[in-house]
């Protein structure tokens, strides 16, 4: 496939940036997410309450505050997907076979590798980190996927794919990963009692309700107009509320732990570290398999992303129903995010850089 020919491939799937708010927004993105990460331990230090407060607003294990961040935040980018071109993405068998592998084999192994060389003697911890390598990521990523320019239509298919599966296998994975294969380390095994359907409630909450909304938008706004004002004029006076959104769901999870982050920082740094080496290796590994096998840069983009990042609210609420709010689980499974959040963050950043110099695209607002 030649340059140029690849590069007409990619640049329908992308978005340009004619927001000046969006632009503002996107530019300091770093430093804003950094303010509320700060913002979010700071208040859950200060104010020891604030976890009490926050779960008084809570639906069972589902935090509604985090629920309706998660929604407004992936409403956005779901209202722009073309629903109508999604035919070649489930056709495209040599993707989602690829797409399958990254996320339902390499993910789940490498983090079990990981948890058990730098956790085995914190086996809450390493249970926590377990889980989270099982959770395979249907919200968040459609954000990371649209800062980076990848392919709208593919991740909102592969997100679909990540969810069928995770709705029918994550029991048994958590069964295989958390309950069998520790004892073949030595280790103690442990047991996770999750059922289909409290699964399958998880995957409605954070991309059900969110998708139902983007596909109703679609098809209502552009029967009432025509796409060119869906597209140039709604969209982009919706864009900013996920930057928004994003931030105050941040803020909101982190002042959860804020007074336990501050008052072990060690055992933060301890989960961090294989967190890190995970996001990272499987960023690249994902991205340049992608490369390999023939992917333009949006659907290299679309699988590195959604092969590096991970459902955290499923891992928390999984690990908070299972063990309790107060078990070494559910505070891995909380810095799951911490450590996600400014990864991803400068790995988009890596992306665009690779989307320059392996496939020749500019980066700059309005060329995408």
């Amino acid at each position: 496939m030649t340059r140029q020919a690849d590069a007409g491939k990619v640049m329908p799937a992308q978005h340009s940036r004619t927001s000046g708010k969006l632009s503002f927004l996107d530019r300091y993105l770093t430093i804003w997410i950094f303010l509320a990460m700060g913002t979010g331990v700071g208040v859950g230090y200060l104010f020891p309450d604030t976890e009490r407060f926050l779960n008084q607003f809570s639906v069972g294990t589902t935090s509604l505050p985090i629920a309706i961040g998660l929604i407004l935040m992936m409403y956005p980018p779901l209202a722009k997907v073309k629903y109508e071109e999604l035919g070649p993405v489930f056709r495209n068998f040599r993707v989602l076979g690829l797409s399958l592998v990254q996320n339902w084999i390499v993910g789940p192994i490498l983090m079990f590798s990981l948890a058990v060389f730098f956790l085995h003697d914190k086996p809450e911890y390493m249970v926590g980190l377990i889980m989270i390598g099982l959770a395979r990521c249907i919200a968040m990523v459609i954000v990371w996927n649209e800062l980076a320019r990848g392919d709208t239509e593919y991740c909102a298919g592969l997100v679909a794919f990540n969810s069928i599966f995770q709705v029918f296998f994550f029991s048994i994975y958590a069964f295989v990963f958390i309950t069998v294969l520790p004892t073949w380390f030595g280790l103690e095994g442990v047991s996770v009692d999750v059922t289909i359907g409290e699964i399958a409630q998880s995957v409605f909450i954070y991309l059900g309700i969110p998708f139902l909304a983007g596909v109703i938008t679609r098809y209502s706004l552009i029967k009432l107009k025509d796409k060119q004002w869906y597209h140039t004029r709604f969209i982009p006076k919706i864009s900013p509320i996920t930057l928004i959104a994003l931030l105050f769901t941040i803020v909101v999870m982190f002042s959860l732990k804020g007074e336990t982050i501050v008052e072990l920082p060690l055992d933060v740094v301890r989960i961090a570290i294989p967190l890190l080496v995970y996001f990272v290796l499987m960023f690249f590994i994902s991205f340049f398999l992608s490369k390999k096998v023939g992917a333009n840069y949006g659907q290299s983009a679309t699988l590195s992303f959604t092969a590096a990042s991970n459902n955290f609210e499923l891992a928390i609420a999984v690990a908070v129903a299972t063990f309790g709010i107060h078990h070494g689980a559910a505070f891995a499974a909380v810095i799951g995010p911490l450590v996600e959040v400014p990864v991803l963050i400068g790995l988009v950043n890596v992306a665009l850089w690779l989307r320059k110099r392996y496939f020749g695209l500019a980066n700059h607002a309005g060329q995408a």
